[in-house]
């Protein structure tokens, strides 16, 4: 079967990868995602076959017990996945962001500790950033880290918007610490958390409450994080010298927004698939409504809109790999796919009609799903003052 947004220049593993993850997608996912979904259950099957595959170690160094792979090859795994169900690629997404932190940034002894058992999925990785009150605004993070007599940290706060909240079982978290910095940016550490799986107090003082209901993105748990009087040691900040968890996390999120693209691209590839299928299963007025002016020219539309997505996300991947940097390029990816995201899911819906409104057809799910991908890792306004600022960077006079 042809498909949409091809990626020209990769390597007979990469492709291999990529086409086993879309085999288990249609074969695995695609049959089961509209029942999990609108029972909002965690896909543990799905997610144990995914452990099964390797796919929780793709970006994991081989020394490590991972496979080594790029973050292009991580994307396009993550196109696909999101093309089957968005909530499935969420379940990897800030498992990767953690472990490639730790990655980079990581003392040898966190990386050899943390980083075989993430490779096997044993370990799973949750980020966490937001607060109630915080917005985009990380340097008025108010959680709080002091450090007592004996050289461990007590935590005090609220985190929110914990994607993986429950069941992972270590959390990247960004606190306030008291460095003295002139810059607030200067005074953030990031604590590597680990935890049990579940719900309610985890651990004396670690409270992770129930999920968070949401209109779309379900079956995987969204949740609070609450520090009362927590106990972290020294050697569970990131890195071992607190007061740099700002670049730290920076350095995280360009690796998400890149991952936010490829869902956006997996999603609204989803969205012009259903939408192609029915334009020509349905007929009015003697033919089927894909022979209609109105609609061939828009599923044109959303064709060159998949295409363009898929590029401007393999190009920031691309860049990320090449150790450039890649903020320009990833607010520019991540901008766009979940802009053209959300016009392609909404041409698709309107492409079916009466029947998209019904929970019987995907794009129903689909429609509830592309919204949460114009907000996640920064709004578009956010992106675009991190691109203006970069571009500006470039023509400065």
């Amino acid at each position: 079967m042809s498909r949409l947004a091809h990626t020209l220049g990769l390597t007979e593993f990469q492709t291999e990868i990529v086409d086993t993850v879309r085999t288990f997608v249609d074969r695995d996912i695609i049959p089961a995602a509209q029942e999990l979904e609108h029972s909002d259950t965690y896909p543990q099957a799905i997610v144990d076959k995914m452990r099964d595959m390797g796919l929780f170690g793709l970006m994991i160094p081989e020394e490590y017990g991972g496979l080594g792979e790029s973050l292009l090859t991580y994307a396009l795994c993550v196109e696909e996945l999101a093309r089957g169900w968005m909530s499935v690629s969420g379940v990897i997404n800030t498992h990767f962001i953690v472990a490639y932190m730790i990655r980079q940034h990581g003392t040898d002894a966190q990386k050899n500790h943390y980083l075989p058992r993430m490779a096997t999925g044993e370990v799973r990785g949750a980020f966490s950033m937001s607060e109630p009150e915080l917005g985009s605004d990380v340097a008025a993070i108010r959680t709080k880290a002091k450090r007592d007599a004996d050289g461990d940290y007590v935590i005090n706060g609220q985190k929110m918007w914990l994607t993986n909240g429950g069941s992972s079982t270590l959390v990247a978290a960004l606190v306030r610490t008291e460095e003295g910095a002139a810059k607030p940016h200067d005074n953030l550490t990031t604590f590597l958390i680990e935890k049990p799986a579940g719900f309610g107090e985890v651990r004396p003082g670690l409270t992770i409450p129930g999920k968070i209901d949401k209109m779309g993105y379900k079956g995987i748990d969204t949740t609070e994080l609450l520090f009362d009087n927590y106990r972290a040691a020294a050697g569970d900040v990131l890195g071992g010298t607190p007061g740099r968890g700002f670049p730290q996390m920076m350095d995280g999120v360009e690796v998400g927004r890149v991952n936010v693209s490829a869902r956006a691209c997996g999603v609204a590839i989803r969205a012009f698939e259903l939408a192609a299928r029915y334009a020509q299963q349905r007929s009015t007025f003697g033919k089927p409504i894909a022979d209609h002016q109105a609609v061939a020219f828009s599923l044109a539309e959303m064709a060159t809109k998949v295409e363009a997505a898929h590029l401007m996300m393999v190009n920031a991947a691309r860049l990320k790999d090449s150790g450039e940097r890649n903020d320009v390029a990833a607010g520019m990816a991540k901008y766009l796919t979940s802009e053209y995201c959300s016009e392609v899911t909404q041409a698709s819906f309107r492409i079916h009609g009466g029947y998209g409104y019904s929970k019987e057809y995907e794009i129903e799910r689909l429609m509830r799903e592309a919204p949460f991908l114009l907000i996640g890792e920064g709004t578009s306004e956010i992106q675009k003052m991190i691109i203006s600022k970069g571009v500006l960077r470039s023509y400065a006079l």
